[in-house]
């Protein structure tokens, strides 16, 4: 349990994320050049905000769309995160039941498994699909607990939606057959998901969003949304629509610092790995992983045979803050690199090449929302607590239907008008999630350690606490 992989010479940490330096940073693309006017604002050049492009221009064309972004196109979760283009919903089933009914929350699970089928087509027909492989995702329990929590997540499935053909349970022979994991209890799999470089994935649909006509100023900073108008460093922007798309960087704009907690995960990313090192792992397929420890890691086998793995490491910081460049501290690189050896002890000593950390939007009931108010104009979409970026496109054609004032399935779903009440005001809501991941770090350690088969009681009143 104390094994842990080795820091490459030269290792990275920040500039944005592997993905990006891989890819390259772009060039910025000029700023607003002085107060504009449009049919439609998006403030943020993440996946909400093209996406709502993308499609607000596929229907209606004649549109006048300008994208607000104060880096670039891509700079923030959407270029950082774990490359999962999963169906796992951004909330809580039991909760999008309780406000709209379980036949609009199963239709919501329905819309998350099109939406892969359709962000894998629309990268594939604008030329950015090269490395989208849809092999879908393993869910693992390695410890009698985790085996529980899993066993009860595979019962819910059917009544969540989800039908025969939408799941497949693993045993640990089965699962050794595609990944040979430390320790598995046993897990399941799920055609429901695709393996993407975020920062190509990303940079190719904002380049798709332009061939349309759509503008894109960068290095812009909005400072301010209001009715139909767009305050900026730059001058104003003046529209019909204006969308709201910052995800973790909400608390940026005037009057919502406690809209959304800027929830931190990071990334470390292992050198490239020989065949005779993939063989011992037997990790062949572009299949995704995570674990069902309280403090859950994601993992990518990425398509140039490295090992990417994610976790929270120091979720929040005093006041929302966060390094903008995404260095990672210590603590949460030894952590990960310590987690990969858990699951895959033949990577010891293994170098780690680069790690970066980015942040999410969580809302205080976690579970995300979309809206529009035509009276004002204003639109909104965010709080993905980590799923966003399948629910970013099931978001965008969302907001298409609202703004263009058509009903249609997407409006009916339970997130769209869902708001929750602000988070706590400091120091209370710091306190609060660097308690709750110690609490849930400890229960991980009380459950290898007794190999007891049901959720530590800790991480049980940690769940009651946080509404998770």
């Amino acid at each position: 349990m104390h094994s842990t992989a080795d820091l490459a010479p030269g290792f990275v940490n920040g500039r944005v994320s592997h993905w990006v330096r891989g890819e390259g940073r772009p060039v910025q693309r000029p700023g607003l050049p002085g107060p504009i006017e449009a049919d439609v604002a998006i403030v943020g050049g993440g996946l909400t905000g093209l996406w709502t492009a993308y499609y607000l221009k596929q229907t209606k064309p004649e549109l006048d769309i300008a994208i607000i972004e104060r880096e670039f196109a891509g700079f923030g979760a959407s270029g950082r995160n774990g490359g999962w283009m999963s169906a796992k919903a951004p909330g809580q089933f039991r909760r999008y039941a309780r406000a709209a009914g379980r036949d609009a929350a199963r239709a919501m699970e329905r819309e998350m498994f099109a939406a892969v089928r359709e962000g894998v087509a629309v990268a594939q027909r604008e030329g950015f699909g090269e490395h989208v492989v849809r092999d879908g995702m393993i869910q693992v329990a390695t410890n009698s607990a985790q085996l529980a929590r899993l066993r009860a997540q595979i019962a819910a499935l059917p009544e969540h939606g989800w039908g025969p053909d939408d799941f497949e349970v693993l045993s640990p022979t089965e699962l050794d057959r595609r990944v040979r994991v430390a320790d598995a209890r046993g897990g399941y799999w799920t055609p429901h998901c695709a393996r993407i470089n975020p920062a190509e994935f990303t940079f190719g649909l904002a380049a798709a969003v332009e061939r349309l006509g759509v503008r894109i100023y960068e290095g812009t900073t909005a400072t301010q949304i209001e009715p139909r108008l767009v305050r900026t460093n730059r001058g104003t922007v003046r529209a019909e629509h204006v969308v709201q798309a910052l995800e973790g960087y909400t608390c940026s704009l005037a009057g919502q610092a406690r809209r959304y907690l800027p929830m931190n995960s990071s990334m470390v990313v292992t050198e490239r790995l020989s065949d005779a090192q993939m063989d011992e792992i037997g990790w062949h397929g572009a299949e995704l992983m995570g674990d069902v420890a309280h403090s859950f890691a994601y993992i990518q086998h990425t398509a140039d045979n490295r090992i990417a793995i994610g976790g929270r490491g120091i979720p929040y910081n005093f006041a929302n803050g966060f390094d903008r460049q995404g260095r990672t501290a210590d603590f949460a690189v030894g952590q990960l690199g310590a987690r990969l050896v858990e699951l895959f002890p033949s990577l010891a000593g293994v170098r780690l090449e680069s790690s970066w950390s980015g942040v999410l939007g969580v809302p205080r009931d976690w579970c995300a929302g979309v809206g529009y108010d035509r009276a004002t104009g204003l639109a909104y979409a965010g709080g993905y607590v980590g799923h966003g970026v399948t629910a970013t496109n099931v978001a965008g054609r969302t907001l298409r239907d609202l703004i263009l004032g058509e009903r249609s399935e997407l409006t009916r779903m339970p997130w769209v008008g869902r708001t929750s009440r602000n988070w706590e005001p400091e120091p209370l809501r710091w306190i609060a999630a660097r308690s709750l991941y110690a609490v849930y770090r400890f229960a991980d350690r009380q459950e290898y350690r007794s190999d007891a088969p049901r959720t530590h009681l800790a991480a049980r009143l940690a769940d009651l606490i946080s509404g998770r």
